[in-house]
């Protein structure tokens, strides 16, 4: 059963993938581009160090993938409130229900699939997925550094 649930994960992976792809290709960005919007929108404002490192990425391309963030209208940067010198990348809401809007079929279905299970069995699906997530972060720490 573990080879079960592993391969599942793959494949979910690989169909998150190829949405997350269309999506950013409808809006003009690359996936790393989009990767990073996520980041800003879930835990920003971040500085554009913090952002490299949550996106395992090199500082110098992060700076490329802000820049074209802000470009597109996606984010704002702003001067950090305590340090004026430092400056803080933050997502435009206004601009979240276009993502939104092509990512409602995804969250549809996902509203479907969980009215058919229980609380109990959420929680274990939710510890479940936040665990492997966990994981997953880990063994990208443990890799060997490029």
């Amino acid at each position: 059963m573990v080879v079960a649930v592993k391969e599942s994960l793959r494949e979910l992976r690989n169909q998150l993938s190829l949405l997350n792809h269309q999506v950013g290709a409808r809006l003009d960005l690359k996936d790393v581009d989009l990767d990073c919007l996520e980041l800003i929108a879930g835990h920003g404002p971040l500085s554009p160090s913090a952002l490299a490192r949550r996106a395992g990425l090199h500082p110098a391309t992060v700076t490329g993938i802000v820049d074209r963030l802000e470009r597109g209208g996606w984010v704002d940067r702003e001067r950090d409130s305590v340090d004026r010198r430092a400056v803080m990348v933050r997502a435009r809401r206004d601009r979240s229900s276009e993502l939104f809007g092509l990512y409602s079929g995804m969250n549809a279905s996902i509203d479907d699939i969980c009215a058919g299970y229980s609380e109990a069995e959420l929680e274990l699906v939710t510890d479940f997925l936040r665990r492997t997530s966990s994981a997953g972060g880990d063994a990208a720490q443990a890799l060997p550094t490029p």
